[in-house]
């Protein structure tokens, strides 16, 4: 499974970001910060251009981020897939045939630790840690997860996007309209 080469995953926060991403190069695109009320018509416009959808689970207005909320995009919205940082989310989606990105914020050696039983018990298809300007912690993951990485989280600059993805993240998740090159 991989993004198709596509190492930036943009991340729209406003629908005039969304919209203008609908009309980008890019296959597959984030969806955080909306309401579920808007959520049938982005994944819809998306869909009529080729466009693959990730919604953001937690971050849906209206929408508790549980496994009845994955069952409901999985029936009535079909996204490509999920992000979130509840495991149980990760596990229904990926029962529903949808990608499923387990969130990890690594804030110290702690959350390290816990994140990697998360992982085991969960087995997303892909992590996305953040914040994304770690290449060490990136490496470190990657080798004892096995999982491919998504780097997200503060990245604000090329260089940034360079070095994670020179730490072995598949792609750099970014809603900084400067770094959708």
């Amino acid at each position: 499974m991989s993004f198709h080469g596509q190492k930036v995953l943009p991340a729209a926060r406003k629908m005039k970001d969304f919209e203008k991403l609908l009309n980008s190069k890019y296959t597959y695109i984030v969806c955080l910060d909306t309401h579920i009320s808007q959520l049938k018509f982005m994944i819809n416009m998306a869909n009529e251009r080729n466009k693959k959808v990730l919604v953001h689970l937690d971050l849906i207005n209206g929408l508790k981020a549980n496994e009845y909320a994955v069952d409901f995009l999985a029936q009535e919205m079909k996204p490509a897939g999920i992000i979130s940082t509840r495991s149980n989310c990760i596990i229904r989606a990926k029962k529903k045939n949808m990608i499923a990105v387990q969130r990890l914020f690594l804030l110290d050696s702690l959350a390290l630790e816990t994140s990697y039983k998360v992982i085991e018990r969960a087995q997303p298809d892909y992590l996305e840690v953040l914040p994304g300007i770690m290449p060490e912690i990136i490496k470190e993951v990657r080798q004892q997860a096995g999982i491919p990485i998504i780097a997200g989280g503060l990245i604000r600059t090329k260089v940034n996007v360079t070095e994670a993805l020179q730490a072995g993240a598949e792609a750099v998740t970014t809603s900084n309209p400067e770094l959708w090159i």
